[in-house]
C-alpha cells in the first residue's frame, strides 16, 4: 500500500477523492503543465523559421484536422476497451510526437511540412484521449459532490495551465521553443506512467454483440435526442473554430508586433489560466440551479479576447480581460460537465463525449487554416472583430432553446441504472418553468 493510499491519508480527503480522481488529476496537472507553454512553443517555432499567419493556421489546423477525423472512432473504442489503457498509448504518441518535434526544432529550421506532420500525429492522439479520459473522469465521481469534484479537478488542471503558459513563454523568450516542445514529451511520458494505474474494475463489462457502427449509431441517438446537449455543441462548433483562430494565429501576431513578443503573450494566457482557477474555486460553493443557463450566459464574454487584440489594448488591460474570460469559462465547463455526469448513462459516456468533442473542434481546422487568407482579405483588425461578434451570436442562439434555459440541477442525483432506463426525450423531464 502506497502512502497516497494509506487510511490516514484517505481519512483526510473527502470521500469523492478517491484513488481513480487522484490520479487522473495529478496526471492531468503534469501534462497541462507541459502542453501550455508547448503551444506558445509551436507557434513561435514557425515565426522563428519565417512563417507568417497562413503557416501558424496550416500547423493549428494539422493538429485539429485528424482530430476531427478520428475523434468518434475514439469514443466507440473508449467504450469498448479499458480506458485507462486507451489514455495510455494515445500518451504515447503524444510523447514520440513532441520528443521529435523538439529534436527538429533543435537541430536546425524545420520544414513546414515536417512541423504539420508531427502536430497531426499529436492531434490523432488527443482525439483516442479525450473521450476516454471525459468518460473516466465522469465515471470517477457519484452523488451530489459531483460538481465538487469537478471544480477542484478543473481548478488543479487550471492552475497547471496558467503556471505552464507562464513558464512555457518565458522559456520559449530566453532558451528557445525546441526546449518548451523537449519539456513537454517528458510530461506526456510520466501521466501516461501514472494513468496506467488507474482501476477501471467498477465499470460494467460491456453486453457483446453489436459493431463499431452500431455503437456509433447508440451514442448518436443519444446526443441527438437530448436538445440541450446538441445545441450547445452547435454553439461551441462555431465558438471554438473563431476564438481558436483568434488565440493561436491572431494573437501570438499582435504580440509579436504591438505587445512584445512570446513572453508578453504567455502572461496573458496565464492571466487566463488564474482566471480559470478563480472561476473553478467560485463553482465549489455555488450550485446554480439552472445548470445551462448560467454556464451559457458566461459565454459571452469568451468574445473579449479578440475584441481586446483587435484594437490592439495594452498588456495590462488583455491580462484583465483574459482574467475574466478565465472565470466565467469555468463557470460553464464544470456546470456541463455535471449536466453531463446527471443525464448521461456510464456506458455512453465516452460516446457521447466524443460526439461532443467531435461537434465542438469539427469547425477549428477550417478557422484556422483560413485565418491567414482572411487577414490578407480583409485585415487582422477586421477578422478580429469578426470573431467576436459571432461568439455573441452564437451564444444568443443558444439561449433561445428552452431546454438549455431549463435544465435543472438534481438536488437528489438519480442513479446510473435509472439514467440507463430513461428513454431519450428531446423534452427533459428536468425542465423547469
Amino acid at each position: 500500500m502506497t502512502s497516497a493510499d494509506s487510511p490516514a491519508v484517505r481519512s483526510r480527503l473527502p470521500s469523492w477523492a478517491g484513488r481513480n480522481y487522484r490520479l487522473l488529476t495529478v496526471s492531468a496537472v503534469v501534462t497541462n503543465l507541459g502542453s501550455n507553454g508547448a503551444m506558445i512553443a509551436a507557434a513561435f517555432a514557425v515565426l522563428e523559421t519565417g512563417g507568417d499567419a497562413g503557416d501558424v493556421g496550416l500547423v493549428a489546423a494539422a493538429r485539429t484536422l485528424p482530430l476531427v477525423l478520428f475523434l468518434l472512432v475514439g469514443g466507440v473504442i473508449a467504450d469498448r476497451l479499458p480506458r485507462h489503457r486507451v489514455m495510455v498509448a494515445a500518451n504515447a504518441l503524444n510523447c514520440l510526437s513532441q520528443a521529435a518535434f523538439a529534436v527538429l526544432v533543435l537541430a536546425g529550421e524545420p520544414q513546414l511540412w515536417q512541423m504539420m506532420l508531427l502536430t497531426a500525429l499529436g492531434g490523432t492522439g488527443q482525439a483516442f484521449f479525450g473521450p476516454a479520459a471525459e468518460g473516466m473522469l465522469l465515471s470517477s465521481v457519484e452523488g451530489e459532490q459531483a460538481a465538487r469534484a469537478f471544480a477542484v479537478f478543473r481548478m488543479a488542471m487550471q492552475s497547471a495551465a496558467l503556471g505552464g503558459a507562464a513558464v512555457g513563454g518565458a522559456m520559449v523568450a530566453v532558451l528557445g521553443p525546441g526546449w518548451v516542445l523537449a519539456v513537454d514529451a517528458v510530461a506526456f511520458a510520466i501521466a501516461g506512467a501514472l494513468r496506467s494505474f488507474l482501476d477501471v474494475s467498477h465499470i460494467p463489462a460491456r453486453r457483446p454483440g453489436g459493431g463499431m457502427l452500431a455503437d456509433l449509431r447508440e451514442g448518436w441517438r443519444e446526443f441527438a435526442g437530448r436538445s440541450w446537449l446538441w445545441v450547445i455543441v452547435v454553439q461551441f462548433a462555431v465558438a471554438n473554430a473563431v476564438i481558436g483562430a483568434a488565440q493561436s494565429v491572431y494573437g501570438p501576431l499582435v504580440a509579436r508586433d504591438s505587445l512584445g513578443g512570446a513572453g508578453p503573450w504567455g502572461l496573458a494566457l496565464a492571466m487566463f489560466g488564474a482566471g480559470t482557477v478563480a472561476g473553478a474555486v467560485l463553482m465549489m460553493r455555488w450550485k446554480p440551479r439552472r445548470l445551462l443557463l448560467a454556464g451559457t450566459l458566461c459565454v459571452f464574454p469568451l468574445a473579449l479576447p479578440a475584441a481586446a487584440l483587435a484594437v490592439p489594448v495594452p498588456i495590462a488591460v488583455l491580462c484583465a480581460v483574459m482574467f475574466v474570460t478565465g472565470a466565467t469559462e469555468e463557470v460553464f465547463g464544470v456546470s456541463w460537465m455535471t449536466a453531463l455526469h446527471q443525464e448521461i448513462p456510464e456506458d455512453k459516456l465516452s460516446r457521447v463525449s466524443a460526439y461532443d468533442w467531435f461537434g465542438s473542434v469539427a469547425m477549428l481546422p477550417l478557422a484556422t487554416a483560413l485565418a491567414g487568407p482572411a487577414e490578407h482579405a480583409f485585415g487582422r483588425t477586421p477578422s478580429l472583430w469578426g470573431c467576436a461578434v459571432l461568439v455573441v451570436l452564437v451564444t444568443a442562439g443558444a439561449l433561445s432553446v428552452r431546454d438549455v434555459r431549463n435544465l435543472t440541477r438534481r438536488t437528489t442525483e438519480a442513479t446510473r441504472d435509472t439514467a440507463q432506463e430513461a428513454p431519450v426525450r428531446g423534452e427533459l423531464e428536468s425542465t423547469g418553468g
